[in-house]
């Protein structure tokens, strides 16, 4: 049986996926969660059974460390599939030839270099490279009426994107290479497509959502998605809704054509009155990987690996709209177990999430939008409930 490594910050939907298909599994990971199933060939990083406080994940979090503790898998395993949080530019081309998907992302994973590839095809944010904080802020004196954000050059979830205004909300790393972005006001989007060497094909589109859109800040990290996106799951009046359909899987599949990619990949868009703007590629398996299998009845795992080996499977119409929540911690939490049938990559029993960290995650499905929507939101309301009464 050949041998399979899943690698990356969290790798609990993937072995769950993984373990229905004919592979011996292999798994490295930042997050240990109280749900990940067990196997064999697994190594965690962040050990909540002994050290239960969890920490600040940007922190604390370094993807060679994950590469490190994998070295003696790389040799014994037939195939990898790095997910997020490890870049397959971080392998040694030795192994590289052993990943399933993109071996070459630098023109999509480093933000200015996609800019530079894209603005002239297609709409998208004027984004400028900037080598410090200074710069940034030169560039919003010298246009006043335009709002800009700062954001690392790559990187993914939203994480240390912060409105450019003045240089003390500015905290970031010296030696992290740094874009301005124009901010683009209007509604998150996404596109999953599958990609063989000669084709690309849209699978389904998805309303993307951040922080932004529950509490209207500044706040611009990950929660999740809703798809397939219609009229309702869109959660705006729009009175086009299959031609935004349309125009976002025409765009996405020229986009990963362009870049050549493989496998499934990502792509990002905000769209408002004056169009749907291109942001940016995640190059493999997205957060949107369950809300697929549970919509689309289909193991995306097993569809990436064979639009890899050049083929892509027949998929039919979604039977359901999917749901993805994640909720980050509203205060330090010591976890207690919750009786609620949809939540996911749950933490160890006494382990401690700081403020504002990845508490859990909340994913459903059903055939009525609203009953969803209400089941998402209503398990919401009492998994934060409980996490501000713990002490």
């Amino acid at each position: 049986m050949e041998k399979l490594l899943l690698i990356g910050i969290n790798t609990r939907s993937m072995i769950e996926s993984a373990l229905k298909l004919d592979y011996t599994v292999y798994s490295t990971s930042y997050f240990s969660t109280s749900d990940v199933p067990v196997i064999k060939n697994q190594k965690i990083i962040l050990n909540e059974t002994e050290d239960k406080n969890c920490g600040v994940f940007e922190d604390k979090f370094n993807s060679r460390n994950i590469l490190d503790i994998s070295k003696d898998y790389f040799d014994e395993v037939d195939y990898i599939i790095p997910v997020s949080g490890i870049s397959p530019n971080d392998f040694k081309k030795k192994y590289q030839k052993k990943i399933l998907g993109n071996k070459d992302v630098n023109e999509v994973e480093d933000k200015y270099q996609f800019y530079k590839k894209i603005k002239n095809k297609f709409l998208t944010p004027e984004t400028f490279c900037v080598n410090d904080i200074d710069e940034a802020i030169e560039i919003q004196k010298n246009n006043p009426n335009v709002k800009y954000i700062v954001k690392p050059r790559s990187g993914s979830g939203g994480y240390n994107t912060k409105v450019l205004n003045n240089s003390s909300q500015l905290q970031l790393n010296e030696d992290e290479k740094l874009i301005v972005q124009e901010y683009i006001n209007g509604i998150n989007l996404s596109s999953s497509v599958l990609a063989s060497k000669k084709e690309a094909k849209t699978i389904i589109n998805s309303r993307l959502l951040t922080q932004h859109d529950f509490k209207n800040n500044n706040q611009f990290k990950y929660i999740g998605n809703i798809l397939p996106l219609t009229k309702k799951s869109i959660l705006t009046k729009v009175k086009n809704i299959d031609e935004i359909n349309k125009k976002m899987e025409t765009i996405s599949e020229k986009l990963i054509q362009k870049f050549k990619l493989i496998g499934s990949n990502g792509v990002d868009y905000i769209l408002n009155k004056n169009g749907l703007y291109a942001l940016e590629i995640n190059p493999r398996i997205q957060g949107t990987f369950e809300c697929c299998q549970q919509s689309l009845g289909i193991n995306m795992l097993e569809a990436h690996i064979k639009a890899c080996q050049n083929k892509i499977i027949d998929i039919n119409k979604p039977k359901f709209y999917s749901y993805k929540k994640i909720i980050y911690s509203p205060q330090t939490t010591i976890y207690e177990k919750i009786n609620l049938n949809n939540i996911y990559d749950t933490p160890h029993l006494g382990s401690i999430t700081q403020k504002d960290e990845p508490l859990l995650t909340i994913i459903d499905k059903d055939k009525d939008f609203n009953k969803l929507y209400e089941k998402v939101e209503k398990a919401s309301q009492i998994v934060n409930k409980l996490a501000k009464k713990s002490k």
